[in-house]
């Protein structure tokens, strides 16, 4: 942790300010100045339009019941591209707008998907497997949320690799 804060803090700023020299002493002060403001300005720009583009994927996902997991990745994506964007600078605007582009955004949302392992249902409930039934039970109360189909013998939720499909009853 300390490595990772000591590049951010340390080494990213010394690249900067380097960068930003070098260019100062080719292009000269204003265009410099001009070219890290209008930078920043266009990366806010097309960060908040693709931001809102995937807020609209998510609504959508989310309103057909389907887990919008690669929209949330990359809207973190976008996010961190905003940041880097609006930072002065010229090597954090590079790694900015490589964020702004989908198909290098897809390559690392697959790689991060690969490494996230979901170990909750919604708001801290936990899935628990019994021969006599599938109960939802919530982690702080304890109280269960039982199908509408755990009277019966029918199965409710079929194991599919990491997926639980099946259908449940809050009953708060």
């Amino acid at each position: 942790m300390f490595q990772l804060l000591f590049v951010l803090f340390i080494i990213i700023p010394i690249i900067e300010i380097t960068v930003i020299m070098q260019v100062g002493a080719l292009l000269g002060l204003w265009p410099t100045i001009a070219i890290v403001i209008l930078s920043a300005w266009l990366g806010a720009k097309y960060v908040r339009q693709q931001g809102l583009a995937t807020l609209q994927s998510v609504q959508t996902k989310m309103a057909q019941g389907e887990m919008p997991s690669g929209e949330i990745v990359t809207g973190l994506m976008l996010l961190v591209a905003g940041v880097l964007l609006v930072t002065p600078g010229f090597v954090t605007d590079i790694f900015g707008l490589l964020l702004l582009v989908p198909s290098v955004r897809a390559a690392i949302a697959t790689q991060v998907q690969k490494h996230i392992k979901v170990n909750q249902l919604g708001g801290g409930a936990s899935f628990h497997h019994s021969t006599t039934g599938n109960v939802y039970q919530h982690e702080e109360s304890a109280e269960p949320f039982t199908s509408s189909k755990a009277s019966s013998n029918e199965p409710i939720s079929h194991h599919q690799g990491d997926t639980l499909e099946g259908e449940f009853k809050r009953k708060d």
